[in-house]
């Protein structure tokens, strides 16, 4: 009689595949890369206002003018991901990448300059999706956590470390430089990934090739587009500069709003017929990925403004160099960096909500924190409450992006990457918009009254720092309602969209955040 030895329950700490590390090794690096450029201009903005001569409101276009291009652009990657196979995906994001950074180096103005970082980011809005959709396809449920605690560094350091690289950079060398040294970086990482990507091949979708749907993307355009605009001009009329937009606040924000109805309800027409959603909303009937969508929206918009108020406070109001600012912010993002791996393996044995909640409430004392600091606090508070912040939002990433994708069944893992891609980076625009466009009101409102610029600055940094204390505090309601589950991802039945009934990975146990 032969006995037949079950098998042994797989742990977090099982080794991957050296394929599935070689596949993922490649895209984080590449992705590392790309999304380092999202806000390596934001410590360079003073610089840039000087150099370009324009003034805060345009040069911090160059930030959000990227940010928004990721939010039109990354809607289509859940098209493209299944038109593409990975290596061709990669090859697309890493030459419109360099395009988009060659252009920059050589930009003669403005104009140009801002094409280029357009360019730059429709490669990054393709490589973020790949990434997260290959890790979920290649890892299996009880590694994700550990595994996206790595990706973590990509998603969420790279951004933090921006300001902290250019201000290193900054002080010898000028703002073109900030590509000129990225370039032969992101072409040698080009070469290796693509050979890399050939040794070891990703399978490629499956199935029916879906048809780009024009109109959506079309319609993307105009609501996004608008409602960042919007935002960015809603204090042109008290901006010190006195330039009046040319299109009202008001009616770019109405546009936004109507396009973005109109987009939505074109996706729910082509779910119900026979095309295919540029964004399949089914995603947002699962609770579980719904609850991450908010909360890291809530905290990428709170990230944001933070990151390119500091740097602006630090050298115009503190007198800080470029340099200094820099180093500053630095500590932050490594702390970040250094918890991503560690936060990946709590989430894997202890879930959502022992992690989220702490997290939040740290984001909430840290922001407040800086404001009382504008008032009284000398710049090292400065440097505390940013590791704080840091240390906060990585508690809240990892448990959010593992437990809300992972909840999806797998036929929906790219559309579901691709609207947390979309959702994630118009917060983060909207975020910077809003935060300037508060800074500019209440600095034009001090300069009318007869207040210097040093004091009108402050006055307009404070302000628009209590705007993100008031996102922390939304953070911190939605983490309260955060859930730490168990179990396999809904059945047909329950989720209502056709999809098959084991979750990712099958029916093994997940851990996922929901809305209670």
């Amino acid at each position: 009689m032969i006995e037949v030895t079950p098998p042994m329950p797989r742990t977090a700490s099982e080794p991957l595949p050296p394929v599935t590390t070689t596949v993922l090794r490649t895209l984080t690096v590449a992705a590392f890369v790309v999304i380092l450029n999202e806000t390596v201009l934001v410590n360079a903005l003073p610089q840039l206002m000087t150099s370009l001569e324009i003034d805060e409101r345009a040069a911090q276009w160059l930030s959000t003018g990227f940010m928004l291009t990721l939010a039109v652009v990354i809607p289509t990657t859940g098209w493209l991901l299944q038109r593409l196979g990975t290596r061709a995906a990669f090859r697309l994001a890493m030459g419109l990448f360099l395009t988009g950074t060659a252009a920059c180096v050589v930009a003669p103005s403005f104009p140009f300059l801002l094409l280029g970082r357009v360019v730059q980011a429709s490669g990054t809005a393709v490589m973020m999706p790949l990434l997260m959709t290959t890790l979920l396809t290649l890892v299996p449920p009880h590694a994700r956590g550990r595994v996206m605690g790595n990706v973590t560094l990509v998603i969420s350091v790279a951004p933090a470390l921006g300001p902290a690289v250019s201000g290193v950079v900054l002080q010898w060398l000028s703002w073109r430089w900030l590509f000129g040294l990225v370039l032969p970086i992101a072409l040698l990482i080009t070469v290796v990934g693509l050979r890399a990507l050939r040794v070891a091949s990703v399978p490629d979708p499956a199935g029916a090739r879906p048809r780009l749907d024009v109109p959506s993307v079309l319609l993307t355009a105009i609501g996004f587009g608008s409602l960042i605009y919007g935002l960015a001009e809603a204090g042109g009329e008290g901006a010190a500069s006195g330039s009046a937009p040319l299109v009202p606040a008001p009616v770019a924000l109405a546009v936004g709003a109507a396009g973005l109805g109109l987009f939505v309800w074109r996706q729910l027409s082509l779910q119900r017929g026979s095309g295919s959603p540029l964004l399949d909303l089914r995603v947002l009937r699962h609770g579980q990925y719904a609850a991450a969508l908010t909360l890291t929206s809530l905290a990428f918009m709170a990230l944001m403004g933070v990151m390119i108020l500091l740097p602006l406070y630090l050298q115009q109001v503190r007198g800080l160099s470029v340099l200094e600012a820099g180093l500053l912010l630095m500590p932050g993002g490594l702390a970040m960096g250094l918890m991503g791996p560690r936060v990946g393996r709590w989430f894997d044995r202890v879930g959502s909500r022992p992690l989220v909640v702490p997290g939040a409430l740290l984001l909430l004392v840290a922001l407040s924190g800086m404001v009382v600091a504008t008032m009284i606090g000398p710049w090292w508070a400065f440097l505390l409450l940013h590791v704080t912040a840091s240390v906060g939002l990585a508690l809240m990433f990892t448990p959010a992006f593992t437990g809300g994708l992972g909840a999806l069944p797998p036929a929906l893992y790219p559309y579901g990457s691709a609207m947390l891609g979309t959702v994630q980076q118009v917060a983060a625009a909207a975020g910077t918009a809003l935060s300037i466009a508060v800074l500019s009101w209440r600095e034009g409102a001090l300069l009318g009254n007869g207040a210097r610029a040093a004091e009108a600055l402050d006055g307009g940094v404070r302000a628009a720092l209590v705007v993100g204390v008031v996102l922390a505090v939304l953070v911190v309601v939605v983490s309260t309602r955060v859930r730490a589950t168990a179990g396999t991802a809904p059945s047909p039945a329950a989720a209502g969209d056709g999809t098959p009934a084991e979750g990712p990975g099958g029916p093994e146990r997940q851990t996922a955040v929901s809305l209670g």
